[in-house]
This record gives C-alpha cells, structure tokens and sequence, in this order.
C-alpha cells in the first residue's frame, strides 16, 4: 500500500550527487495540523523539487561541455533540474484541492535524463493505489 506524500519528503534523482526535498506549498489540505499533502502537480523545479547537488549525466549540456573541457573525464556540474510533467502515476482515489495526491511509489522524469523518486514520503498515512 503507497503511502501520502507530505512536505519534506525526501528525494532523489538517478543523474543527481545528493538527495533532495520537496516543497508543498501552504494553499493545500492538510494530513494533520502540521503536514501539507502533495499533489501530482507538486512538479516545479526550485520550487517544489530542490536540485540534487552535481549533475552526472552528458545529457545535461553543461556536463557535457565540462566533461568535453575535461578531454572526456566525466565533470559533474550543479544540478538544475528541468521536470516538465507531473508525478504519476498518484492516487488514483485521493484528491487534494482537486487534483491527485502524491503517492510514495510515484516519479517523474528530468529532461536530462534523471529518473526522480521519493525515498521517504515524510508521512505514515496508506492510500489504496
């Protein structure tokens, strides 16, 4: 059973060096009086999804212009993620301000090639998928 995903939940990214957080912001219900739910349109880079350290993938053009400074040694640069689509696949029976909640066992996809998941959904509440 997937698990709701609240603010802080933790992430990461199959390009990125570190993990990450997501942000939720305050318009949205509340799981209890302190934990903002999220929704499959809780997508947008540096404001809901923070970047993950260094960017290891040549797909990403400034890694692939450093690695190519760098006569072909693979050169991580800053992590500027580009998501340009919601989380999926959601809850399919829950909804927050109309529009899925955000489930643990969603992901959604960098255009630099980053598989992005939720390690930690930051909430102990199960949702039938």
């Amino acid at each position: 059973m997937a698990k709701l995903v609240v603010i802080g939940a933790k992430l990461k990214c199959s390009q990125g060096l570190a993990p990450s957080t997501l942000s939720v912001l305050p318009r949205r219900a509340k799981a209890d009086d302190t934990m903002l739910v999220a929704t499959i349109d809780d997508f947008t880079p540096f404001v809901h999804i923070a970047p993950f350290g260094m960017c290891k993938t040549q797909a990403n053009p400034q890694v692939a212009a450093a690695t190519a400074a760098a006569m072909g040694t693979l050169t991580p640069m800053p992590c500027q993620p580009v998501v340009t689509a919601p989380w999926s696949p959601g809850a399919p029976n829950a909804t927050v301000d109309g529009a899925k909640a955000l489930t643990d066992d969603s992901n959604c996809t960098c255009a630099w090639t980053g598989k992005i998941e939720i390690t930690d959904a930051g909430s102990a509440i199960d949702v039938k998928t």
